[in-house]
């Protein structure tokens, strides 16, 4: 097998896999914590509750798994583009 065959399909796979992280990363957003039924392992959902500060969003991660299910954890991030209320 050549040199230029093995780098062009490591360079596939390469973009195979950072366009499937990519697709994972997109966060939505919910109005209410009630709405986020399937919470997945490293998921990021965004809150508009009202409960950050002006300026920022409630995120919420699924950030580890137990024999109960994901964990999750919120914090205030930044608003990054316009409101969508």
């Amino acid at each position: 097998m050549s040199l230029v065959t093995t780098l062009g399909r490591a360079t596939c796979l390469s973009l195979l896999m950072s366009t499937g992280l990519a697709l994972t990363a997109h966060a939505t957003t919910v109005g209410r914590d009630q709405d986020i039924v399937d919470l997945k392992l490293g998921q990021r959902v965004m809150v508009d509750d009202g409960t950050c500060p002006a300026g920022q969003i409630k995120e919420v991660r699924g950030s580890k798994m137990t024999d109960k299910g994901v964990v999750r954890t919120a914090s205030c991030v930044a608003r990054f583009g316009p409101s969508t209320k």
